[in-house]
C-alpha cells in the first residue's frame, strides 16, 4: 500500500491539518506492523430500546450491539488490508487471541486476494473489542480508498457501507480533528448494492481528536436517522501505538 486509505483519498492540505499525533492513527501502516489501541468508552448504545431488535441483526455482523452501557473498557487493532467485494476470504493474517469470542473469525468476507481477477481495494481493517458487562463483543469493519472517496465497510461481512466525506478544520475548538460524516450509505443484497434514499439512509458522524492535556485521542461517534434522530452513538478515549506485529 502506498498510502493509507486516508491519504489515498482525501486531498493533502487538508490531512496536512491534522494534530501530528492523528497523523500516525490515519497514516500508512508498514508491512510487518499492526496499529494497537486501548482506553474507555464513557458510553456505548443507546437507551432507545424500541431500536434494538434491529441492532441485533446488526450484531450478527459485528456491525452495531443492543446496548447501553457506561464507562466500557475497550481495545482496538488496524492492520493494513485489501478489501473488495465477493464472499471469498482474502489470505491475511487475523488477529489471535481475541478470535474466540461471538465473532471470533474477524474475517471481513468483502476482503479477497487478485485470484478471482477483480481489483482488490487497499484498506485498513479495524477490530473494535467492547468488553461490555455481559461479555466481550468485537465490532469490524474496512476503510478503503475508491474511486468516488473514502469508503467504510461495515461487518464480517461488508454488506453495508457507507461513503464518507472528510473535512479537518484549521481554527476552532476542533482545529486539527478529523471529522467524518457519511453522505450515502448502501446495502449489499440479492447479488447487488443498492443505495438507501437520502429521505430514510441513516447518518454517521464521526469525530476523532488530540487531547495534549490528557495525553489520548478522544473518539465520538453519533448515528441518527432523519425524523428520528440519534439511534446509537460512543464517545471515549484511548492510546495508540504503531509496534511490529508478533501477535
Amino acid at each position: 500500500m502506498s498510502g493509507s486509505p486516508y491519504q489515498l483519498s482525501a486531498p493533502a492540505d487538508v490531512l496536512a491539518r491534522l494534530h501530528p499525533r492523528l497523523r500516525t492513527y490515519f497514516g500508512r501502516i508498514p508491512s510487518g506492523y499492526v496499529g494497537r489501541g486501548s482506553g474507555t468508552f464513557s458510553v456505548v448504545g443507546t437507551p432507545r430500546r424500541w431500536v434494538w431488535p434491529v441492532l441485533a441483526v446488526l450484531a450478527r455482523d459485528a456491525v452495531l450491539f443492543p446496548v447501553w452501557e457506561h464507562d466500557v473498557p475497550f481495545t482496538v487493532e488496524n492492520r493494513p488490508a485489501h478489501v473488495g467485494r465477493g464472499p471469498a476470504p482474502a489470505p491475511d493474517r487475523e488477529p489471535g487471541t481475541r478470535r474466540r469470542h461471538a465473532h471470533r473469525s474477524g474475517t471481513h468476507r468483502a476482503d479477497r486476494g487478485r485470484a478471482d481477477g477483480r481489483e482488490a481495494r487497499p484498506a485498513v481493517r479495524a477490530h473494535r473489542t467492547f468488553h461490555f458487562a455481559s461479555g466481550d463483543r468485537t465490532m469490524v469493519d474496512a476503510i478503503t480508498a475508491e474511486p468516488e472517496g473514502l469508503v467504510d465497510h461495515l461487518g464480517t461481512r461488508g454488506r453495508v457501507s457507507a461513503l464518507l466525506a472528510v473535512a479537518v478544520p484549521a481554527t476552532g475548538p476542533d482545529a486539527g480533528a478529523l471529522h467524518l460524516v457519511s453522505t450515502r450509505v448502501s446495502v449489499r443484497a440479492l447479488g447487488r448494492e443498492w443505495r438507501l434514499p437520502a429521505v430514510v439512509s441513516p447518518r454517521v458522524v464521526l469525530t476523532e481528536r488530540f487531547d495534549d492535556d490528557a495525553d489520548v485521542q478522544r473518539v465520538s461517534l453519533v448515528l441518527s436517522a432523519p425524523v428520528v434522530g440519534t439511534l446509537y452513538r460512543y464517545e471515549g478515549a484511548f492510546r495508540y501505538v504503531v509496534v511490529p506485529d508478533e501477535a
